[in-house]
């Protein structure tokens, strides 16, 4: 959802969680500038780090939490829910056959948790690719919600400041 300045227009994204449906949590206050800066994270690890990971969907931002959106109200008080992103590293056995043993295989993966307001948790793990595609798809929601274009020579939102600063488009 869009934050908005004292006459009303929109400068920022806040994240609305739902579950089927309902609303599940509000969190990340202004957090649209950290979502563009981790989708290029993400982005550029899954272009490198091929001597550590191999596999593609086991690179990520060397960070081992990602990030923590909480709601907090004005007097700073936590409430409302959390989103939080942290990575794991977790041995996958590979069943052998005939002609080789099985062996042990690490593997990183983002275990992304949301907590609603009545301390109801989800948790969903998913590889870099997911993780990449989700957080896109939250960058493409605020854009939408922000009302972003990409025209003109000064940026209109913090989303749109982020991808010219990371060099995204």
């Amino acid at each position: 959802m869009a934050c908005r300045d004292s006459i009303g227009s929109p400068y920022e994204v806040t994240l609305e969680l739902h579950r089927d449906g309902a609303l599940y949590g509000t969190v990340g206050e202004r957090c649209g500038w950290f979502l563009v800066s981790l989708a290029t994270g993400v982005a550029e690890a899954r272009a490198g780090q091929q001597d550590q990971w191999p596999d593609p969907d086991d690179r990520f931002p060397e960070d081992d939490e990602l990030f923590t959106f909480r709601y907090r109200t004005r007097r700073g008080i936590v409430s409302g829910g959390e989103l939080r992103c942290q990575l794991r590293t977790i041995p996958i056995w590979i069943p052998g056959g005939r002609d080789h043993p099985g062996e042990w295989r690490l593997a990183r993966r983002a275990f992304l948790e949301a907590w609603g307001q009545g301390g109801v948790g989800m948790r969903a793990v998913l590889t870099s690719a997911e993780l990449g595609a989700f957080v896109d798809g939250l960058v493409a929601e605020a854009e939408e919600c922000l009302g972003a274009q990409k025209s003109g020579n000064s940026p209109r939102t913090p989303i749109e400041g982020a991808r010219r600063s990371l060099g995204r488009r």
